[in-house]
């Protein structure tokens, strides 16, 4: 969460774009933040953050590029993890007209359930603002180490397709997505995330995020390796361990009816069960290729095997 914290503190103190991108990332924050209600005919605005300078960035947004006043509560909530902060801005007075000066209502005075068509068609820095106002309002940043992921909960299914196609516009792709009853819209390259993160204006957040990642990536790589390293001794001392098993039980079947270069390499076997075959064939006198001392001990168990079915013996 601490990484997501800074994410959203980044792109709330971008303050230096025109009014076109404030209004798209002003537009996009109430649209994902929660929206518009009736309440007695009238048109009540509401948003929710769950990070104060976002709440305050709209808040004065609201207030010195729409001339109305927004009232910040702070809300906690209880969750399965324990208390959260929420962050509440609230426009009663004036409702109707921030609503439709913001596009959220038409000129027929209906809901847009997605995003306003002159943001969407609009020009590539409000596309990038709306993308900033969805996150701030309900985006989520995967943790470094984890799956990769960037993800923002959706009203409904129209706000997660504008958000798509403004994803398409940055050349990013993004696909809508249901899960647990919400609208979702997630990126789950992380060259993708990367960029989108750039995009929105969170470089600095974008460098952290891939540099943790690519230590994460690497600790990974290494825990697999080791792992793989000790499930292939593991099988390799079983192995071991059984073959010298088979080969005390060719000595007792065999006696001292064995060719020397098979006993030779079956006596290796037993004084040094531990061994790997290429071990084995060092120790030898000569040394001998891990094949060959790997052919000797197939031949003696062979050898055993026979001598065990003539004599009506288990082998």
């Amino acid at each position: 969460m601490a990484l997501l914290d800074d994410v959203k503190s980044e792109l709330a103190a971008i303050d230096n774009e025109l009014p076109a991108a404030k209004k798209a990332q002003a537009t996009a924050m109430i649209r994902f933040g929660g929206g518009l209600r009736l309440v007695q005919r009238q048109i009540i605005v509401q948003a929710q953050f769950d990070s104060l300078e976002a709440a305050k960035w709209l808040q004065d947004t609201i207030r010195t590029l729409y001339g109305h006043e927004a009232t910040l509560t702070q809300v906690a909530r209880q969750t399965p993890n324990g208390v959260v902060q929420r962050y509440l801005i609230h426009i009663e007075r004036g409702g109707a007209a921030l609503a439709l000066q913001t596009g959220l209502l038409d000129r027929r005075k209906q809901l847009v359930r997605g995003l306003p068509p002159e943001i969407i068609n609009g020009n590539i820095a409000q596309v990038k603002a709306a993308w900033r106002g969805a996150f701030l309002a309900h985006g989520g940043l995967s943790d470094p180490g984890k799956a990769s992921y960037l993800e923002i909960t959706c009203p409904c299914n129209e706000a997660a397709l504008a958000l798509a196609g403004a994803a398409r516009r940055l050349g990013i792709s993004a696909k809508p997505r249901q899960l647990r009853s919400s609208e979702r819209i997630t990126l789950k390259d992380p060259d993708a995330i990367e960029r989108m993160l750039n995009l929105m204006g969170a470089p600095r957040s974008a460098r952290e995020w891939t540099g943790k990642r690519s230590d994460g990536e690497a600790r990974g790589k290494a825990n697999r390796l080791a792992n793989f390293d000790d499930a292939n001794m593991r099988r390799s001392a079983k192995a071991a361990a059984e073959a010298s098993e088979k080969v005390r039980k060719a000595f007792e079947i065999l006696g001292d009816d064995i060719p020397e270069n098979l006993k030779a390499a079956g006596r290796l076997r037993l004084d040094h069960s531990d061994a790997s075959l290429e071990e084995l064939g060092r120790l030898a006198d000569p040394p001998i290729t891990k094949d060959a001392i790997a052919g000797r001990i197939r031949r003696l168990l062979q050898l055993a095997e026979k001598t065990a079915k003539a004599n009506g013996q288990e082998f």
